[in-house]
C-alpha cells in the first residue's frame, strides 16, 4: 500500500490545479486520472471545449507556475464583452473601465490541463497515475483506501473528489445533490471567421436560448448555440455546409461570414452537492456544483474552489488535516457558488420567457445597467473575481 497525505481523484483542470497546489505546499499527493490528455502540437485543430478564464483564474495558474506553459501553446485575450436581446439595449463591458489590459482569456480546456500536468511532473512529491481507474474506495480508521484497476492500492487521510459532474467520489461519500435538467442542450461549433482577429466575446439572447461568440487565435472562433435537445440533435446531424447556413440564419449579423470546422453537443444540468465535505472527503469543481454555462463561469468557480481550499490548508499549517479546516473551505465557497447558480438561473428563466411585458422590463434593465457605471463595474469585478 502506498501512503499519501492527499489523494485527488480527477486530473482535469480543477483536479490538476488542486494536486499541484497541495504539492507546492509540501504535501505528498497522488493524482488519479482515467485518461491522459493528448499532447500538444501547434498543427492540431483546436478543441471544441474552451473556457473563458477570468483574471482570478489566471492568477491561480500563475501562482502554480503553469500560466507560462499556456502562453507557449494557444490562448486568445478578449478585452470587450457584450450581451443583448435587442440592438437598442446592449450591455457592454470594456477592460479599460477597470484599468485592465484584458477582461480574460479564451483557452482550450486541454491546453490548461496540459500546462498543469507539465508543472506537476516537476514535483517529486506528486505522483501522477494515468491512465488509471478507481475500482474501489473504502473508509478506514486512518483515512481512505483507494484501489486502482492496475492493482495499486493507495491510502490517505484526505480524499479530494474532482471527478466531474457524475462524481464517483461524491457517491462514495454518500453526499446527495440538488439537481434539475435545464431542458436545453449546448452545441459547440468551431469556425473560421472572415473577419479580422477579434478581441470581443458576445452573447445574443433568444427565447429558445442564447447564441454566443468566443474569439480564438488566428481568426478562429468558438460558437455556442443553446436550444432544445431535439433541435440541437438535428443541428448535429446536418452536413457542415448545411449547418453553416443555419448558423448564418440564426446568429446575429455581428458574426459575419464563417467556415464551419466541427461541432459537438452536450446536455445542460444544474447540480449542487448538499455538502462539500464529509468524513475527510472534499468535493471541488463540477463534483460539487455545475452551472448553466451562459456566463462562462464554470471553470472560474472551480478555480475559486481550488484557491479557497489551498488557502484554508496553508493557513492551518500542521493542522491542515483537521475537519474544521475543510469546513472552512465549504463555508466560504458554498454560498458564493449558490449565488452564482441562482443568478444564472434567473437569467435563463428571464430570457426564456416571451411574455411581452417581461421582454420590455428585461431590455429596459439591460439598457439602464449599461448606463449605470457603478453597477457595471460591480458586476464586472464580481464576474472577474476581483
Amino acid at each position: 500500500m502506498k501512503r499519501f497525505d492527499v489523494i485527488v481523484i480527477g486530473g482535469g483542470m480543477t483536479g490538476a490545479a488542486t494536486a499541484l497546489g497541495l504539492a507546492k505546499q509540501g504535501k505528498c499527493v497522488a493524482l488519479i486520472e482515467r485518461e491522459a490528455p493528448v499532447s500538444f502540437d501547434p498543427e492540431q485543430p483546436m478543441d471544441l471545449r474552451v473556457s473563458a478564464l477570468s483574471p482570478a483564474s489566471v492568477a491561480l495558474l500563475q501562482s502554480l507556475e503553469a500560466w507560462d506553459a499556456v502562453k507557449e501553446m494557444r490562448f486568445c485575450p478578449y478585452r470587450r464583452l457584450e450581451t443583448w436581446e435587442h440592438a437598442y439595449a446592449r450591455l457592454t463591458f470594456h477592460a479599460e473601465s477597470l484599468g485592465l489590459p484584458e477582461l480574460g482569456f479564451i483557452v482550450e480546456n486541454r491546453v490548461i490541463q496540459l500546462a498543469l500536468w507539465a508543472q506537476s511532473k516537476t514535483k517529486e512529491n506528486l505522483t501522477l497515475l494515468s491512465p488509471a481507474c478507481v475500482i474501489n474506495m473504502t473508509k478506514e480508521e486512518s483515512g481512505h483506501r483507494v484501489e486502482l484497476d492496475n492493482g495499486e492500492v493507495l491510502q490517505a487521510p484526505c480524499l479530494v473528489g474532482a471527478d466531474g459532474a457524475n462524481s464517483a467520489v461524491r457517491e462514495y461519500a454518500n453526499i446527495g445533490v440538488t439537481a434539475w435538467d435545464y431542458r436545453q442542450h449546448c452545441l459547440l461549433i468551431h469556425v473560421k471567421s472572415a473577419l479580422p482577429q477579434q478581441d470581443i466575446t458576445w452573447q445574443y439572447f433568444t427565447p429558445r436560448g442564447p447564441r454566443a461568440f468566443l474569439p480564438l487565435q488566428d481568426k478562429e472562433a468558438s460558437l455556442v448555440w443553446y436550444d432544445t435537445p431535439s433541435r440541437v440533435q438535428s443541428l448535429c446531424a446536418m452536413p457542415l455546409d448545411v449547418l453553416k447556413e443555419e448558423i448564418i440564419t440564426h446568429f446575429p449579423k455581428e458574426l459575419g461570414e464563417i467556415e464551419v470546422i466541427k461541432a459537438g453537443a452536450f446536455p445542460l444540468t444544474r447540480r449542487h452537492a448538499q455538502t462539500y465535505v464529509k468524513n475527510n472527503v472534499v468535493l471541488i469543481g463540477d463534483a460539487a456544483h455545475t452551472i448553466h454555462p451562459l456566463a462562462g463561469q464554470g471553470v472560474n468557480l472551480g478555480f475559486k474552489d481550488v484557491t479557497s481550499f489551498l488557502f484554508a490548508l496553508e493557513c492551518a499549517k500542521e493542522k491542515w488535516h483537521c475537519p474544521c479546516v475543510y469546513q472552512r473551505y465549504e463555508k466560504e465557497r458554498k454560498l458564493d457558488n449558490h449565488m452564482m447558480q441562482l443568478g444564472m438561473d434567473l437569467f435563463y428563466a428571464g430570457f426564456s420567457n416571451e411574455c411581452a411585458p417581461l421582454k420590455i422590463i428585461r431590455n429596459a434593465g439591460l439598457k439602464m445597467a449599461n448606463k449605470e457605471g457603478l453597477l457595471k463595474r460591480h458586476v464586472l469585478k464580481y464576474a472577474l473575481g476581483l
